[in-house]
């Protein structure tokens, strides 16, 4: 069973960045690994992924300029970088991972297998 555990959430006021880590329970490399995120009401949506060996990445046109989704699979972790942030990006922001290999493909929540419980961003203006 594969366990994804999220951290770096929190409080940050408009124009500001946070840092997401997601740490895997199992070798990361094996996984094409993605962020999504659920604001209240609201459908959970795509953010972000990362191939396998980190060299593809693709990203909703929300966060395109603004995020980075990195890898590190000797550490099993995976990573966001949320640059500029806006009040519309408050959320709970999930990590995922998944068999897929196309990144594009690899948008859609349902091609994922294992989820982490999620960690909350909230953006003040």
């Amino acid at each position: 069973q594969v366990q994804l555990v999220e951290s770096g959430g929190g409080l940050v006021q408009a124009g500001g960045s946070l840092r997401l880590s997601c740490a895997a329970s199992v070798r990361t490399s094996s996984y094409t690994m993605g962020w999504f995120r659920q604001a209240p009401g609201k459908e959970r949506e795509f953010v972000a992924v990362i191939n396998r060996s980190g060299t593809n990445t693709y990203y909703a046109d929300a966060v395109k300029g603004r995020f980075t989704i990195s890898r590190d699979n000797d550490k099993n972790t995976v990573y966001l970088q949320m640059n500029s942030l806006k009040p519309e990006d408050t959320a709970v922001y999930y990590c995922a991972a998944g068999q897929g290999l196309t990144t594009q493909v690899m948008s859609i929540t349902g091609r994922y297998d294992y989820w982490g419980q999620g960690t909350q961003v909230t953006v003040s203006s």
